[in-house]
């Protein structure tokens, strides 16, 4: 008669064993006995991982204060296709007529020693500022027609961040034109004002742009210049592709 002894020891580390049976001849009982070794099972059960929760910091919003009309921006002013020969002293002069004067620099390049054909007189108070705008702009100096207005302090000089809708309007202000050129590989500080400056010595120069990432002042090295005719196109990129601006070469071509 064949005996079956069932044996089970289990050891359980977790929650989890199952058993593995085994047979074998059993000499005395001349038959099979089923034996069961005992199998002990681990489990490793995946560590559950605590997360911290942070809070997100809210950030605070500062509110701009509202702008002096007496502030430097307010009373700086633009002056535009002024020619070669013109210094600081004949600026100067030319200015006080009209208002009291601050400050005024005719801006050279730094590397041909040359007018930029352009200058900034700050006045000493918004009433000059005006003044001068309305007497000087469209006046001709030496056959060159002078273009006068408001300005903002440059942006590549301001530490702090620029009014955006000023560069918004900048933008909206711009005209197009069928005869347009495209003006490439710009210095992050050339203006809207130094291209027209420049392209105005080639021709009639409608509007000019410099072309900026949206919502930033940061310039995306390229711009555009309209003409009133494909012939101040030609003019231009024959004269001033691969000219020097701000010391860096530009590329013109037809846009």
């Amino acid at each position: 008669m064949a005996t079956t002894f069932l044996t089970a020891v289990v050891s359980i580390k977790p929650t989890l064993f199952s058993f593995q049976p085994q047979t074998f001849n059993n000499p005395q009982t001349n038959g099979l006995s089923l034996l069961t070794k005992p199998i002990s099972v681990s489990i490793s059960l995946p560590r559950i991982s605590r997360k911290r929760l942070i809070p997100h910091a809210t950030m605070e919003t500062e509110e701009k204060p509202a702008l002096d009309p007496n502030a430097e921006s307010s009373r700086r002013v633009y002056i535009g296709n002024i020619p070669r020969t013109v210094t600081n002293e004949q600026l100067t002069k030319l200015v006080e007529e009209h208002g009291a004067v601050e400050q005024v620099q005719v801006m050279y390049d730094k590397y041909s020693g040359r007018s930029r054909r352009f200058g900034f007189a700050t006045m000493k108070s918004v009433e000059d500022a005006n003044a001068v705008i309305e007497k000087l702009n469209g006046t001709t100096i030496e056959g060159r027609e002078v273009k006068v207005n408001i300005t903002e302090k440059p942006i590549a000089l301001s530490t702090s961040s620029p009014d955006l809708s000023l560069l918004q309007s900048e933008d909206s202000a711009f005209v197009d034109s069928p005869y347009k050129v495209y003006v490439g590989n710009l210095a992050k500080t050339v203006t809207k004002e130094m291209l027209e400056s420049l392209f105005s010595e080639k021709g009639k120069v409608l509007s000019a742009k410099v072309s900026r990432v949206p919502g930033t002042s940061k310039s995306t090295g390229f711009g555009f210049v309209t003409f009133s005719s494909d012939e101040d196109v030609e003019a231009a990129i024959l004269a001033l592709n691969n000219s020097l601006l701000e010391g860096q070469k530009i590329r013109v071509n037809k846009a």
